[in-house]
């Protein structure tokens, strides 16, 4: 058993997140993936394993009841996404071949919170973009290594790329205005942007121009971190 398993499972618990033994050994996999990494790549500053299941796993699991709420009001895709984003995960859907709903992670780096949308919702097809070669190959292996073929690793510039996506999501990449801006060719027109924020950014949502629509700033908690998160919903 993997010595962090317990205190994962009791972040799940408080989060009210129900995951399988397979999805909670594919998370702490990847955990243990990005401390290999890093020692060659420095993908992250966080080096103590328990420091990086708060500040990495937990944090991005938080997000993960409120994307599927928003997830939810979205109209089904019709749009058939990229032939090799997307793919039928078994768990008793086989047979319903239904197009899934597609992610862009922007400035992914490590693939947080892309990698942890993948393992949990196997009805997302992420992909997770970033201007570093390496971290995108990262990505890649991840997806080989624990079989995640709703995800892969994408290098470019995220001003560069035109495919819809449902959702655009950041954690930590730049202030609000930047990333709507660079990332807006990307967002479908129903789509929504779920960017990943600490304290409140009042500054920066004062700057914010009056096409993007602000609809919701929501705050979270994270399960042994003592500080500060939320997400700030957003509509072009």
């Amino acid at each position: 058993m993997h010595p962090l398993l317990p205190a994962l499972q009791k972040g799940l618990a408080d989060l009210g997140l129900d995951l399988t033994d397979e999805q909670q050994s594919q998370l702490l996999a990847y955990m243990d993936l990005i401390g290999k990494w890093t020692k060659v790549y420095n993908l992250t500053a966080v080096r103590d394993a328990n420091e990086m299941l708060t500040h990495h796993l937990l944090d991005s699991l938080a997000v993960i009841a409120p994307l599927r709420r928003e997830l939810a009001k979205l109209p089904m895709p019709t749009s058939e996404p990229m032939a090799d984003s997307v793919c039928d995960i078994g768990r008793g859907m086989a047979a319903q071949k239904q197009t899934k709903f597609s992610l862009l992670d922007v400035g992914a780096g490590a693939g947080l919170p892309g990698v942890v949308i993948a393992i949990t919702c196997p009805d997302v097809s992420v992909t997770c973009v970033d201007t570093v070669a390496k971290k995108a190959a990262f990505i890649q292996q991840v997806a080989a290594t624990l079989k995640l073929p709703n995800l892969k690793g994408l290098h470019a510039r995220v001003e560069s790329l035109t495919h819809p996506y449902d959702l655009v999501c950041s954690r930590a990449f730049a202030s609000l205005i930047d990333f709507t801006s660079w990332s807006q060719s990307a967002l479908a027109e129903h789509g929504v942007w779920m960017a990943m924020k600490g304290k409140h950014p009042d500054q920066e949502l004062a700057v914010l121009p009056e096409a993007v629509q602000v609809f919701h700033v929501e705050q979270l908690q994270v399960p042994s971190l003592d500080a500060e998160r939320c997400i700030v919903w957003m509509r072009g």
